[in-house]
């Protein structure tokens, strides 16, 4: 339905003043960008104590490149393997641009349509006589004027979501640099000890090798110490390769270039279990209180509620559209008014979209009740996993070696009392040695599984951290003795 009248001076002004502030309240690209980008970084800086740098001019690029060479100058820690990632990867840059250029898109998305220019010249030709009729018409949705708060607590509530995904995104590179960390010390000190196997091993061999010479051996406990040797050359093969599969995953982790690997250097070993664990009390309420994926439920559930009761309007009128109108004819006197339009409910009233309201509303309800059972019976897992590889790990280092220790002692005295010979101490030298190995695994699954401790509380769950046991020392000669 059209309708043209004539506006007065006071409906113009009005006009031109409720056009004045859409522009206003448009917004500011930058400044939303800028916002989301502080949020993220104070939210990260409290919970991974690592600052995240975006790399958005020359200078910032050159500052980051000179504090990555300082941190390679040293060992590189855990902290600082998550330092160089949040201020150095590539791939979490990208993730910041995207992040930028989508917000970009929601502030867009919350101003108003351009006005509509309208201009049309019609000619009409009567014998000699020509007669020029102009039309111009200058247009903009009412409908849309009155939905701009609604436009804009939506854009609102896509920074929102922007802000949460941004933040996952870096924390789920912080937790990748802290694990890879983790995985390759372990497995650079896991490397010195199949080292002593195969050092233990070739003089088991050898040795073996003398006494059948000298026929105090037959063949048989001679293949028997030749192929525990062998094995132990392949266990240390794969030892050497599983520590450079790890390095290279921490290279990628980090973004480092050929130079910059080559001059990273990692601790000797991996720092020591922590004397207290957390609590699981307290690790529950945190998974309530700070996970992102439950804050960004609730307030999904909040703005489907606020949609809805804009769905019972929008259901019936869905669209009112004012235009200034300016005719001019040859010969006659302007014309000025104003055009409106407006559709008619006559053939949909707007039942199915209030039901589809309402049912959106019911499902966000859900949604978000479903995401506070995962997102604790995730903590729960999460936690379940760090406190059992803390006992493992703790039983590992206060009692099996120790043992292994004492073990390796009494034996040394028997040997020195010649009441049993070498290949018992070499046998019982190469348990020991799995043993340790074993305990440098359960410090590792320990360590990895804080990382994903971490990482679950603030809401970006890791995947489980296995905890499966390496056999200890070797097949061979050890079985053998």
């Amino acid at each position: 339905m059209r309708f043209r009248a004539v506006p007065s001076p006071r409906r113009t002004t009005v006009a031109i003043a409720a056009v004045a502030a859409a522009l206003l309240l448009g917004g500011c690209a930058s400044t939303a960008i800028d916002k989301n980008f502080q949020d993220v970084q104070s939210l990260t800086q409290s919970r991974l104590g690592a600052e995240v740098k975006w790399l958005n001019s020359d200078a910032a690029r050159r500052q980051a490149q000179s504090d990555v060479d300082a941190l390679l100058a040293k060992p590189l820690s855990a902290d600082d393997a998550v330092r160089v990632a949040l201020a150095y990867s590539p791939a979490l840059q990208s993730a910041l641009f995207e992040s930028a250029a989508a917000s970009a898109g929601a502030t867009q998305s919350a101003r108003l349509p351009n006005p509509i220019f309208t201009f049309e010249r019609l000619v009409r030709r009567s014998g000699g006589d020509v007669d020029v009729d102009i039309g111009r018409m200058l247009g903009i949705s009412v409908f849309d004027l009155l939905l701009l708060p609604q436009r804009l607590r939506l854009a609102d509530f896509q920074q929102q979501q922007l802000q949460m995904r941004l933040a996952s995104d870096v924390v789920q590179a912080a937790t990748d640099a802290r694990q890879n960390w983790v995985r390759a010390v372990a497995a650079q000190q896991s490397v010195q000890y199949f080292e002593q196997v195969k050092r233990t091993a070739d003089v088991s061999a050898e040795l073996a090798r003398r006494m059948q010479a000298v026929g105090n051996f037959n063949r048989l406990q001679r293949a028997r110490e030749q192929a525990f040797a062998a094995d132990a050359v392949a266990e240390l093969a794969r030892a050497r390769q599983a520590a450079l599969s790890a390095r290279e995953a921490l290279v990628r982790s980090l973004g480092l270039t050929a130079a910059q690997a080559q001059q990273l250097k990692l601790p000797d070993r991996l720092p020591d279990l922590p004397k207290t664990v957390r609590s699981e009390e307290s690790v529950a309420q945190q998974a309530i209180d700070q996970r992102l994926d439950v804050r960004l439920a609730r307030a999904d559930l909040e703005f489907t509620a606020r949609e809805q009761g804009l769905s019972r309007i929008t259901s019936v009128v869905n669209g009112f559209h004012v235009a200034a109108v300016r005719n001019s004819e040859t010969g006659s006197p302007p014309q000025k008014g104003y055009e409106l339009e407006l559709p008619l409910p006559i053939f949909d009233f707007g039942d199915a979209g209030r039901a589809r309201a309402q049912a959106t509303y019911m499902a966000a309800l859900n949604r978000t009740a479903q995401i506070g059972v995962e997102a604790t019976s995730q903590v729960r897992e999460t936690y379940g996993g760090y406190r059992t590889s803390y006992d493992i790990a703790r039983h590992y280092l206060d009692e099996v070696v120790p043992l292994r220790k004492t073990i390796a002692e009494e034996n040394q005295l028997r040997y020195n009392g010649m009441l049993i010979g070498v290949f018992e101490l070499l046998a019982d030298a190469r348990e020991q040695i799995g043993s340790v190995v074993q305990a440098i695994d359960a410090q590792r699954d320990f360590w990895l599984a804080d990382a994903a401790l971490q990482a679950s509380l603030i809401g970006k769950p890791s995947g489980g951290v296995s905890m499966e046991a390496r056999p200890a020392g070797g097949s061979g000669g050890a079985a053998a003795h």
